[in-house]
């Protein structure tokens, strides 16, 4: 699958395309095939590291957060 990558925290990265392994799925996840998606502001802070201290992704991470797609898997414990 496509998603946009970050390699580094910084305000000069830039985001790279790249092919990534579908995720695994934890019992309260749902998989979406996502049709579009946005990298917004909170992204781009998040790609700066000013989130760092509460999110503290390890890198490479994908951005994307604000997504529009249909659901294709779904964990046990998903109910709604």
């Amino acid at each position: 699958m496509k998603a946009f990558v970050v390699d580094r925290y910084g305000k000069k990265e830039r985001l790279r395309a790249a092919d990534v392994p579908a995720p695994e799925l934890r019992e309260d996840e749902v998989l979406i095939e996502v049709h579009a998606a946005a990298v917004n502001l909170v992204d781009a802070k998040i790609r700066n590291g000013e989130f760092k201290l509460i999110l503290p992704y390890r890198t490479p991470f994908v951005l994307g957060h604000d997504v529009a797609g249909v659901v294709v898997r779904v964990g046990p414990r998903v109910r709604q």
